[in-house]
């Protein structure tokens, strides 16, 4: 049986970082996906501009250690990027009491598709990995 997940897709946000008690880094971010939208006769339909007309979907994905420091270091809101992992599911209880469920792809390794939105100051990328 096998679990995994490729998303190729927008950074949403900019990354949030932070490091556990234990120090373990982690890297939180959004992916950002598209597809054609279908109308209820499930066909594809043009936008207002005459563009195939796209549905957003929203991912969360989570890194660690290496690969969430590299992440929190790199990527930028706006950058494509190719995330693959496994999907994963959560469950937990709020401050109500209510059960709440959650999903997200825990990530191994990542894909720079594009180089980040860096500006001229010292975090423009200039010192990301290479692009294949």
């Amino acid at each position: 049986m096998t679990n995994i997940a490729i998303l190729t897709g927008r950074i949403a946000r900019d990354p949030e970082s932070r490091e556990t008690k234990g120090g373990t880094n982690v890297t939180g971010i959004t992916v950002v996906t598209d597809r054609p939208a279908r109308d209820k006769d499930g066909k594809t339909y043009k936008d207002e501009n005459g563009y195939t007309a796209k549905e957003s979907e929203f991912h969360r994905v989570t890194c660690f250690n290496g690969l969430a420091k590299t992440v929190g270091q790199y990527c930028t809101k706006g950058q494509l990027v190719s995330f693959q992992g496994r999907i994963h599911y959560t469950q937990w209880e709020d401050k109500d009491g209510v059960t709440r469920y959650g999903t997200e792809i825990l990530a191994d390794k990542v894909d720079f598709l594009s180089r980040g939105n860096g500006s001229s100051d010292e975090n423009d990328n200039k010192d990301a990995p290479e692009i294949d």
